[in-house]
């Protein structure tokens, strides 16, 4: 079976070792992503266009070049400036957020305390130790950061700052909640560098679980901290609202898994990306920053949730590139979207861009639990030019989405915005 998919694959892919194809100018050979249903199955059904080369305006073509020669992918090789170096995010606040996460503990064992023995809460601090701290926590740094951006300096107090932080903690509970149900849901076996906390011996589906204690968490937190605060209810509500929408953009993603590669379109992807991810990942953080600020303008909330939207869709794309060609020694994960039949970014546009012989490979391959297969849809991927189309994909979606915060009118300063977009550009983990 292997053999004749092989014979599939173009000719500089069907050797010993699948040698790769130079990709550095393979995006110049081919047509843009298409955003919509109405493409094109493939290049030779074009009509030949003296203003066009291989489905490129020749002006693309020509703003391109430098690139085959300076560019280079972020994850497929070195960057030549450090990510640390590129982060809006001190050394002194990663370590006074750090230091604020065993107090989030003693405070959760004290309220487990009152409702079960103590060998329940000593489970759960094992769990919440596990599974919260030992990400990069973007999510609850944003939130500390953005608030001391809104606030005016004189309301910086020790005080303010800490609730600002255990919001931030609130937030890193959740997203643990959704990792440790995703990995399960996924079958996973690493996160962060680390075993997942389903597959640690005597965990198993007790890591669900610990799941929906640590939802459940948070809210404790919330009542102990904000309930006479004037935007409790806001931020309950917030919390609410994301959640249930995430989990749906969970439930479009494993529906999705379900259906044949051939059926996977750009409109679900943008649909389940939207509601999976970028909702809890940037508006989340942003919008309880914002109440916790004291910030009413609604229309300021809108503007800021149109661009949030945007960084989570365009952080979303690249997840998926990373889980397909990123290291796992920086990534802390080993990528299984071509094993679990994700609708990834990848997976979209290959089917866009691929002839009816790449579509049976897609057909024959991807959603096989086979190493061997998914290396092939891999080796496709090259060979359609894939990362090096991520590589202008994400510059150019920097470079609009810049330009929409500089179109932003209410409330937020663009330079917040900027130091998110900033941070999360050309990342590699």
């Amino acid at each position: 079976m292997l053999r004749s998919l092989l014979t599939k694959l173009p000719r500089n892919l069907n050797t010993t070792g699948y040698a790769v194809s130079n990709t550095a100018g393979a995006a110049l050979n081919r047509r843009y992503i298409s955003t919509s249903e109405n493409v094109q199955k493939s290049d030779n059904n074009r009509t030949s266009d003296p203003d066009r080369i291989g489905g490129l305006p020749l002006d693309v073509i020509n703003k391109r070049k430098w690139q085959k020669s300076s560019r280079t992918l972020s994850t497929l090789q070195n960057h030549s400036v450090p990510a640390a170096s590129r982060t809006t995010v001190s050394a002194d606040e990663n370590r006074d957020f750090m230091a604020v996460f065993p107090d989030i503990v003693r405070d959760l064992k004290e309220i487990t305390d009152k409702y079960n023995p103590a060998e329940i809460s000593s489970w759960f601090e094992r769990s919440l130790k596990y599974n919260i701290p030992h990400g990069k926590l973007n999510r609850g740094l944003l939130t500390v950061l953005t608030y001391k951006n809104l606030v005016p300096a004189k309301e910086l107090t020790p005080e303010n700052v800490k609730l600002a932080q255990i919001l931030g903690w609130c937030v890193e509970i959740l997203h643990a909640f959704f990792l440790v149900n995703d990995d399960v849901m996924d079958n996973s076996s690493t996160r962060r560098g680390q075993t997942c906390w389903h597959k640690m011996p005597d965990v198993g589906l007790i890591a669900l679980n610990d799941a929906l204690m640590m939802e459940n968490a948070l809210y404790a937190l919330l009542k102990k901290y904000f309930r006479t605060a004037d935007c409790y209810v806001d931020l309950m509500e917030l919390f609410h609202e994301i959640t249930y929408i995430t989990a749906c953009g969970q439930c479009l993603d494993l529906l999705n898994a379900n259906n044949d590669v051939l059926s996977f379109s750009m409109e679900k992807y943008n649909a389940t990306v939207a509601n999976k991810t970028a909702y809890y990942t940037f508006y989340l953080p942003f919008a309880l920053a914002m109440h916790l600020a004291g910030i009413k303008d609604q229309e300021a909330f809108r503007q800021s949730k149109t661009i949030l939207l945007e960084m989570g869709h365009f952080f979303q794309v690249q997840d998926d590139f990373l889980d397909c060609f990123g290291n796992p020694e920086i990534t802390g994960k080993i990528g299984t979207d071509i094993q679990d039949n994700k609708c990834s970014w990848l997976a979209v546009v290959c089917m866009q861009r691929a002839s009816d012989e790449q579509k049976q490979i897609m057909r024959d391959c991807y959603g096989r639990n086979d190493a061997e297969k998914a290396e092939i849809v891999k080796e496709l991927y090259k060979s359609l030019g894939l990362p090096n189309t991520y590589a202008i994909y994400e510059e150019e979606s920097y470079n609009m989405i810049k330009t929409h915060i500089q179109q932003t009118s209410r409330g937020v300063p663009h330079c917040i915005f900027l130091q998110i977009l900033n941070k999360i550009y050309q990342r590699d983990s």
